[in-house]
């Protein structure tokens, strides 16, 4: 395999030129943390952006940082908790996943695979704080888009085009990012025995209700039985938990979830979580920590699935019965992570059939090499919208040269 190693934008012009003259598609990597996520590439050539790791410009007073594309987040994240500020998005680690190393997911990575964590109910994912985006197209040209404030943006916002779209449309090289500071304090509320669809009802109330609730997540029973992992903070219960974020200043906090409790207390008493366990117990679930690779369901295909929150509860219920897997749900139910027991498809065509009625999508994030090129890891889309996604894809890059194959058979 052919590798690749640019060292800045103009590297990557003349690696693109180069291999659209030769009709040779490129693999887009960083440090290549999330290569097992999508098809397989059809390329024995990499574009290696390693090199391109250096923060920019990191203005803390004005809530922005520019980093290139290629800069490790374990070094970016550290920076930022250094002045007590973070990604309100708050990004997972897919290394638990998919058992790489820890810490060497990139920036670029996590734009391309448009990652955000609990908070997203709240903050948005990663398109929402993608400000600016210095970046190649398929065509070998640089462009730019965004700024480094909203209000410099003109004309189509790329860069919410770009987040999510697994460098199948340029390469970026360089990207600044809205950064937040941290809240001061937080509590976790955790309501016990509920199950999946009651569990739904609570996670609703909760999300509808005033008191700016930053995380909803449902933990049921048979994640204890199978591993607790990362969730040591619930104690030794054996029951399910349904939980509920609260994040701000001072006496806000206490005072909001008090008034949460109150009125979800016809579900049950709620027990509650300060400051650093509730944030290690998020981390947990942001990260999906239940089912790691190096845990006892190391070896089974996890699943993400996207789809209405008041639909969860009895979707994923009615899912982990049937195929005798185990679920977790976050963004109030409209988020439900699935490990399901390995088959040749990794149920991909009965999950998808029950996901058809209700609406939403499902991406195999971990399944062998062999799961990968037999199904559609990406959520087959509807003619019109494939059709316009080919219109998009050629306006960047029309011969297919960037990461071809890896979201679209070719």
């Amino acid at each position: 395999m052919d590798t690749l190693k640019v060292r800045d934008a103009k590297d990557v012009e003349d690696a693109v030129r180069a291999a659209l003259a030769a009709e040779q598609p490129l693999e887009i990597i960083g440090h290549g943390s999330k290569r097992a996520i999508g098809l397989p590439t059809a390329t024995n050539a990499v574009l290696d952006l390693s090199a391109l790791n250096a923060i920019t410009s990191y203005e803390p007073h004005e809530l922005i940082v520019t980093v290139q594309a290629g800069a490790p987040m374990a070094d970016l994240l550290s920076l930022m908790d250094s002045k007590n500020q973070q990604f309100a998005f708050d990004p997972m680690d897919t290394s638990v996943l998919l058992g790489t190393p820890r810490g060497t997911g990139t920036v670029g990575g996590m734009i391309a695979a448009g990652l955000a964590g609990p908070r997203r109910i709240k903050a948005g994912g990663a398109r929402d704080h993608l400000l600016g985006a210095n970046a190649v197209s398929g065509f070998g040209d640089s462009f730019k888009t965004g700024g480094k404030v909203v209000k410099n943006v003109t004309g189509y916002d790329l860069c919410k085009l770009l987040a999510g779209s697994w460098g199948t449309l340029s390469v970026m090289t360089e990207v600044t990012l809205k950064v937040l500071p941290k809240a001061e304090t937080e509590r976790t509320l955790v309501l016990r025995g509920l199950d999946d669809v009651t569990a739904n009802r609570v996670m609703t109330t909760a999300i509808g209700s005033p008191y700016d609730v930053s995380g909803v997540a449902h933990i049921p029973a048979s994640i204890f039985r199978d591993t607790g992992d990362g969730l040591s903070g619930l104690g030794s219960s054996q029951q399910a938990v349904t939980l509920i974020r609260l994040e701000g200043i001072g006496a806000s906090v206490p005072h909001r979830a008090g008034s949460v409790s109150s009125a979800l207390a016809s579900f049950g008493t709620a027990e509650m979580i300060a400051d650093e366990a509730s944030a290690a117990l998020w981390a947990a679930i942001r990260d999906v920590t239940p089912f790691s690779a190096s845990g006892p369901l190391g070896a089974w295909p996890v699943w993400r699935i996207v789809c209405p929150p008041a639909s969860g509860g009895a979707f994923g219920q009615a899912l982990a019965r049937d195929t005798g897997g185990d679920v977790i749900y976050d963004w109030g139910g409209g988020l439900i992570w699935a490990a399901l027991p390995p088959a040749p498809d990794a149920h991909a065509t009965l999950l998808r059939q029950r996901l058809k009625p209700i609406g939403g999508h499902a991406t195999l994030l971990r399944g062998t090499d062999q799961v990968r090129a037999a199904i559609d890891v990406f959520h087959p889309q509807e003619a019109g919208v494939a059709a316009l996604g080919q219109r998009v894809k050629a306006s960047f890059d029309p011969k297919h040269i960037l990461n071809r194959g890896r979201m679209v058979r070719t």
